[in-house]
Protein backbone atom coordinates (compact mmCIF):
# COMPACT_ATOMS: atom_id res chain seq x y z
CA UNK A 1 0.00 0.00 0.00
CA UNK A 2 1.42 3.38 -1.03
CA UNK A 3 0.20 5.52 1.87
CA UNK A 4 1.85 8.76 0.71
CA UNK A 5 0.89 8.67 -2.96
CA UNK A 6 1.41 12.10 -4.54
CA UNK A 7 2.48 13.80 -1.30
CA UNK A 8 5.38 16.26 -1.45
CA UNK A 9 7.96 15.89 1.31
CA UNK A 10 11.07 17.90 2.19
CA UNK A 11 13.74 16.07 4.20
CA UNK A 12 16.58 18.15 5.64
CA UNK A 13 19.94 16.43 5.86
CA UNK A 14 18.52 13.82 3.52
CA UNK A 15 21.65 12.59 1.77
CA UNK A 16 22.94 10.00 4.27
CA UNK A 17 21.95 7.85 7.22
CA UNK A 18 18.40 8.12 8.53
CA UNK A 19 17.60 10.92 6.08
CA UNK A 20 18.62 8.80 3.12
CA UNK A 21 16.67 5.77 4.34
CA UNK A 22 13.64 7.97 4.94
CA UNK A 23 13.84 9.48 1.44
CA UNK A 24 13.88 6.00 -0.09
CA UNK A 25 11.02 4.78 2.13
CA UNK A 26 8.87 7.79 1.28
CA UNK A 27 9.52 7.16 -2.40
CA UNK A 28 8.40 3.57 -1.83
CA UNK A 29 5.22 5.00 -0.34
CA UNK A 30 4.58 7.09 -3.45
CA UNK A 31 5.80 10.50 -2.23
CA UNK A 32 7.74 13.08 -4.20
CA UNK A 33 10.93 13.74 -2.25
CA UNK A 34 12.96 16.93 -1.96
CA UNK A 35 16.36 16.24 -0.40
CA UNK A 36 18.14 19.07 1.36
CA UNK A 37 21.88 18.72 1.79
CA UNK A 38 24.61 21.04 3.04
CA UNK A 39 28.00 21.42 1.41
CA UNK A 40 31.21 22.76 2.84
CA UNK A 41 34.82 22.70 1.64
CA UNK A 42 35.51 19.41 3.41
CA UNK A 43 32.15 17.68 2.82
CA UNK A 44 30.92 18.92 -0.57
CA UNK A 45 32.00 16.02 -2.76
CA UNK A 46 30.80 13.16 -0.55
CA UNK A 47 27.53 14.94 0.27
CA UNK A 48 26.75 15.56 -3.37
CA UNK A 49 27.64 11.97 -4.25
CA UNK A 50 25.36 10.56 -1.58
CA UNK A 51 22.53 12.97 -2.44
CA UNK A 52 22.73 12.11 -6.12
CA UNK A 53 22.84 8.40 -5.31
CA UNK A 54 19.70 8.82 -3.21
CA UNK A 55 17.88 10.60 -6.00
CA UNK A 56 18.96 7.94 -8.49
CA UNK A 57 17.34 5.28 -6.33
CA UNK A 58 14.19 7.36 -5.99
CA UNK A 59 13.88 7.85 -9.74
CA UNK A 60 13.95 4.10 -10.22
CA UNK A 61 10.91 3.94 -7.95
CA UNK A 62 8.97 6.34 -10.15
CA UNK A 63 8.60 9.50 -8.07
CA UNK A 64 9.68 13.05 -8.67
CA UNK A 65 12.75 14.26 -6.80
CA UNK A 66 14.52 17.49 -6.11
CA UNK A 67 17.93 18.38 -4.68
CA UNK A 68 18.03 21.59 -2.63
CA UNK A 69 21.33 22.74 -1.18
CA UNK A 70 21.43 24.88 1.93
CA UNK A 71 22.54 25.30 5.53
CA UNK A 72 19.44 25.02 7.70
CA UNK A 73 21.09 27.15 10.38
CA UNK A 74 20.96 30.15 8.00
CA UNK A 75 17.59 31.89 7.69
CA UNK A 76 18.26 33.04 4.13
CA UNK A 77 19.17 29.49 3.09
CA UNK A 78 16.00 28.05 4.61
CA UNK A 79 13.85 30.65 2.88
CA UNK A 80 15.55 29.86 -0.42
CA UNK A 81 15.11 26.10 0.10
CA UNK A 82 11.37 26.59 0.51
CA UNK A 83 11.18 28.91 -2.48
CA UNK A 84 12.89 26.28 -4.62
CA UNK A 85 10.64 23.44 -3.44
CA UNK A 86 7.44 25.46 -3.77
CA UNK A 87 8.58 26.92 -7.08
CA UNK A 88 9.11 23.44 -8.48
CA UNK A 89 6.07 21.69 -7.00
CA UNK A 90 3.66 24.39 -5.92
CA UNK A 91 2.97 22.86 -2.53
CA UNK A 92 4.54 20.99 0.36
CA UNK A 93 2.69 18.43 2.47
CA UNK A 94 5.33 17.06 4.84
CA UNK A 95 8.49 18.47 6.43
CA UNK A 96 10.99 16.20 8.15
CA UNK A 97 13.54 18.05 10.29
CA UNK A 98 16.36 15.53 10.11
CA UNK A 99 19.54 17.60 9.69
CA UNK A 100 21.80 17.25 12.69
CA UNK A 101 25.40 17.30 13.87
CA UNK A 102 27.24 16.52 17.09
CA UNK A 103 30.63 17.22 18.65
CA UNK A 104 32.25 15.49 21.62
CA UNK A 105 34.14 17.20 24.43
CA UNK A 106 34.16 17.24 28.23
CA UNK A 107 31.82 20.10 29.04
CA UNK A 108 34.45 22.06 30.96
CA UNK A 109 36.65 21.98 27.84
CA UNK A 110 33.86 22.68 25.32
CA UNK A 111 34.45 25.22 22.60
CA UNK A 112 31.79 27.93 22.46
CA UNK A 113 31.75 28.09 18.67
CA UNK A 114 31.26 24.31 18.44
CA UNK A 115 28.45 24.48 20.99
CA UNK A 116 26.74 27.28 19.09
CA UNK A 117 27.08 25.45 15.77
CA UNK A 118 25.40 22.29 17.11
CA UNK A 119 22.46 24.30 18.45
CA UNK A 120 22.31 26.35 15.26
CA UNK A 121 21.98 23.30 12.99
CA UNK A 122 19.92 21.02 15.21
CA UNK A 123 17.56 23.43 16.98
CA UNK A 124 17.60 26.75 15.14
CA UNK A 125 17.44 24.86 11.83
CA UNK A 126 14.42 22.87 12.96
CA UNK A 127 12.69 26.06 14.10
CA UNK A 128 13.40 27.93 10.87
CA UNK A 129 12.20 25.08 8.67
CA UNK A 130 9.12 24.47 10.83
CA UNK A 131 8.24 28.15 10.72
CA UNK A 132 8.41 28.22 6.91
CA UNK A 133 6.38 25.02 6.66
CA UNK A 134 3.69 26.35 9.01
CA UNK A 135 3.44 29.58 7.04
CA UNK A 136 2.93 27.59 3.84
CA UNK A 137 0.39 25.22 5.41
CA UNK A 138 -1.63 28.15 6.75
CA UNK A 139 -1.48 30.06 3.47
CA UNK A 140 -2.69 27.19 1.29
CA UNK A 141 -5.06 25.67 3.87
CA UNK A 142 -5.67 21.99 4.42
CA UNK A 143 -3.04 21.41 7.10
CA UNK A 144 0.22 19.52 6.87
CA UNK A 145 2.71 17.38 8.77
CA UNK A 146 5.96 18.27 10.52
CA UNK A 147 8.16 15.50 11.90
CA UNK A 148 11.30 16.06 13.95
CA UNK A 149 14.19 13.63 14.30
CA UNK A 150 15.62 13.96 17.80
CA UNK A 151 17.30 11.19 19.81
CA UNK A 152 16.86 9.28 23.03
CA UNK A 153 19.06 12.09 24.32
CA UNK A 154 16.00 14.29 24.13
CA UNK A 155 15.52 12.96 27.68
CA UNK A 156 18.60 10.79 28.47
CA UNK A 157 21.72 12.73 29.53
CA UNK A 158 24.82 12.29 27.34
CA UNK A 159 28.09 13.31 29.03
CA UNK A 160 30.61 14.97 26.67
CA UNK A 161 27.72 15.87 24.34
CA UNK A 162 26.07 18.73 26.22
CA UNK A 163 25.25 20.72 23.10
CA UNK A 164 23.76 17.71 21.33
CA UNK A 165 21.59 16.74 24.31
CA UNK A 166 20.44 20.33 24.79
CA UNK A 167 19.57 20.67 21.10
CA UNK A 168 17.57 17.45 21.04
CA UNK A 169 15.69 18.33 24.23
CA UNK A 170 14.91 21.69 22.65
CA UNK A 171 13.63 20.01 19.49
CA UNK A 172 11.30 17.88 21.59
CA UNK A 173 9.90 20.94 23.34
CA UNK A 174 9.62 22.77 20.02
CA UNK A 175 7.62 19.90 18.54
CA UNK A 176 5.21 19.72 21.46
CA UNK A 177 4.69 23.48 21.40
CA UNK A 178 4.00 23.57 17.68
CA UNK A 179 1.65 20.61 17.99
CA UNK A 180 -0.41 22.37 20.65
CA UNK A 181 -0.35 25.70 18.84
CA UNK A 182 -1.48 24.41 15.44
CA UNK A 183 -3.37 21.14 15.99
CA UNK A 184 -6.66 22.98 15.66
CA UNK A 185 -5.62 24.22 12.22
CA UNK A 186 -4.90 20.81 10.74
CA UNK A 187 -1.14 20.75 11.28
CA UNK A 188 0.21 17.64 12.97
CA UNK A 189 3.64 17.76 14.62
CA UNK A 190 5.37 14.70 16.08
CA UNK A 191 8.87 13.55 16.93
CA UNK A 192 10.88 10.36 16.42
CA UNK A 193 13.67 9.69 18.92
CA UNK A 194 16.13 7.04 17.66
CA UNK A 195 18.48 5.12 19.89
CA UNK A 196 21.82 3.71 18.73
CA UNK A 197 21.47 3.48 14.96
CA UNK A 198 23.97 2.21 12.39
CA UNK A 199 24.59 5.49 10.57
CA UNK A 200 27.75 7.39 9.53
CA UNK A 201 27.50 9.70 12.56
CA UNK A 202 28.15 6.61 14.73
CA UNK A 203 30.97 5.21 12.60
CA UNK A 204 33.54 5.45 15.42
CA UNK A 205 31.91 2.78 17.58
CA UNK A 206 30.27 0.83 14.78
CA UNK A 207 33.65 0.01 13.22
CA UNK A 208 35.35 -0.87 16.51
CA UNK A 209 34.24 -4.38 17.63
CA UNK A 210 35.02 -3.67 21.29
CA UNK A 211 33.19 -0.33 21.36
CA UNK A 212 30.27 -1.77 19.41
CA UNK A 213 29.91 -4.66 21.84
CA UNK A 214 29.91 -2.17 24.72
CA UNK A 215 27.18 -0.05 23.12
CA UNK A 216 25.03 -3.00 22.10
CA UNK A 217 25.45 -4.52 25.56
CA UNK A 218 23.31 -1.65 26.89
CA UNK A 219 20.50 -2.32 24.40
CA UNK A 220 17.91 -4.85 25.63
CA UNK A 221 17.39 -6.10 22.06
CA UNK A 222 21.14 -6.63 21.77
CA UNK A 223 21.84 -4.77 18.52
CA UNK A 224 22.04 -1.37 16.91
CA UNK A 225 19.02 -0.22 14.94
CA UNK A 226 18.93 0.17 11.18
CA UNK A 227 18.12 3.48 9.48
CA UNK A 228 15.27 1.74 7.66
CA UNK A 229 13.61 0.99 11.00
CA UNK A 230 13.48 4.70 11.78
CA UNK A 231 12.23 5.52 8.29
CA UNK A 232 9.31 3.14 8.83
CA UNK A 233 8.14 5.18 11.83
CA UNK A 234 8.45 8.45 9.93
CA UNK A 235 6.34 7.00 7.10
CA UNK A 236 3.64 5.92 9.55
CA UNK A 237 3.53 9.28 11.33
CA UNK A 238 3.32 11.12 8.01
CA UNK A 239 0.40 9.01 6.81
CA UNK A 240 -3.31 9.31 7.48
CA UNK A 241 -3.02 6.23 9.69
CA UNK A 242 -1.52 8.57 12.30
CA UNK A 243 -4.19 11.24 11.82
CA UNK A 244 -5.04 11.40 15.55
CA UNK A 245 -1.45 11.55 16.85
CA UNK A 246 -0.13 14.98 17.78
CA UNK A 247 2.69 16.26 19.97
CA UNK A 248 4.18 12.85 20.73
CA UNK A 249 7.75 11.56 20.84
CA UNK A 250 8.05 7.99 19.60
CA UNK A 251 11.19 6.29 20.94
CA UNK A 252 12.68 3.77 18.50
CA UNK A 253 15.60 2.41 20.48
CA UNK A 254 15.47 -1.36 20.99
CA UNK A 255 14.46 -0.75 24.60
CA UNK A 256 17.45 1.47 25.43
CA UNK A 257 15.30 3.89 27.45
CA UNK A 258 13.94 1.07 29.65
CA UNK A 259 16.73 1.42 32.23
CA UNK A 260 18.56 -1.71 30.96
CA UNK A 261 20.68 -1.98 34.13
CA UNK A 262 17.48 -3.15 35.82
CA UNK A 263 17.28 -6.27 33.63
CA UNK A 264 18.78 -8.18 36.56
CA UNK A 265 16.47 -7.91 39.59
CA UNK A 266 17.96 -6.16 42.58
CA UNK A 267 16.64 -4.41 45.66
CA UNK A 268 17.02 -0.66 45.87
CA UNK A 269 15.93 -0.60 49.51
CA UNK A 270 13.18 1.52 50.98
Amino acid sequence: MRRLEGKNVLITGGSTGIGRATAIRFADEGANVAINYHTSEREAEITLEEARKTCSLIREKGCRDLLVQGDVAREEDVQRIFREVLGAWGRLDILINNAGIQTASPTHEADTDAYDRVLAVNLRGAFLCAREAVRHFLDRGGGGVILNNTSIHETVPKPHYAAYAASKAGMGALGRTLALEYAGRGIRVNTVAPGAIATPINREWLEDPEKRAEVEGHIPMGRAGRPEEIATVFAFLASDEAAYIAGQTIYVDGGLTLCPDFRTPWSSGS
